[in-house]
């Protein structure tokens, strides 16, 4: 990738519910966006996406706290998500994944292993797909090839269309109708507590780009993937079931797969330990 000027502008934060630990929040100008991002720790780089809801740290907040031992660890939030600026809502999954690439680039993160929750989860195949150098490894978790990739067409539909109906609610009634898909248990008050501020801030327009980009068809992608790959679901998981995830695996050559048991879509949050151990260990291999 080509060098980039770098300019980084840094504040303390912290969330209400005030998680394990306090963050430091950056922003770095991208594609004429800011972009922020928590980086934690040193060693192999590890790019944290989360998912259609929520923001980089309020999602990842046990993962920056583990991994930071070993790792170099950045949790961004994507164009239209927490401290980073709106995109157009025609931006699509393509034009997340150039600005991921080129967020990597800016932060100078050499061949970082990629671990993307859902929408997140999508986009890390859709980086391998348009820029197939970027990535060491991928752990996709509870994600899809798209929602018309991985849905029956009428839900896939359904969903988008129900995305642009919740970005016309208040805070509250965001997190009304969505928080309850997320878990199957009930994780530390102090994680839920921050992940439902943070979808709480939602930006009703990054929200709409967000979904239309989720909605896509990525399919015909996955064959071509040539990155090592890993699966991540819950067994629970009222999003993105299980049959997703072992499609997904099925379609890329090599990918392997893990179940989480008894838990749902966010599963990094409801088995931190388990989900850690899982990655901690795929990095290692990798």
């Amino acid at each position: 990738m080509a060098g980039r000027a770098l300019t980084v502008k840094s504040a303390v934060w912290s969330k209400a519910g005030n998680g394990p630990s306090v963050g430091r929040l950056d922003t770095v100008a991208v594609d004429g966006l800011q972009i922020g991002f928590e980086r934690r720790g040193s060693g192999p780089a590890v790019v944290l996406l989360h998912g259609y809801v929520g923001d980089g740290p309020a999602t990842w907040r046990p993962q920056l706290d583990s991994l930071a031992d070993e790792f170099t660890v950045v949790a961004w939030d994507a164009p239209g998500a927490g401290a980073s600026s709106d995109p157009s809502e025609s931006l699509g999954m393509s034009g997340y994944a150039d600005c991921l690439d080129h967020f990597i680039d800016a932060l100078a993160l050499d061949h970082p292993h990629v671990v993307g929750l859902s929408f997140g989860g999508a986009l890390a195949l859709a980086l391998s797909d348009r820029h197939p150098d970027t990535p060491r490894s991928l752990v996709v978790v509870s994600g899809y090839a798209g929602w018309r990739g991985s849905l029956p067409a009428d839900e896939a539909e359904h969903r988008l269309a129900q995305a642009l109906e919740l970005s016309e609610l208040t805070g509250s009634e965001f997190v009304d109708a969505l928080l309850p898909t997320m878990f199957a248990l009930t994780p530390p008050s102090e994680l839920v507590d921050a992940f439902s501020a943070s979808m709480h801030a939602f930006h009703p327009a990054g929200f709409r780009a967000m979904a239309r980009a989720a909605a896509e068809d990525l399919r015909d992608a996955l064959p071509g993937l040539d990155v090592p790959t890993l699966l991540v679901c819950g067994d629970c998981d009222v999003r993105a079931p299980r049959a997703i995830a072992e499609h997904l695996c099925g379609a890329i050559a090599g990918a392997s797969l893990v179940v989480l048991g008894g838990v749902g879509h966010v599963c990094n949050l409801e088995a931190p330990d388990r989900f850690d151990n899982t990655v901690r260990a795929w990095l290692a291999e990798h």
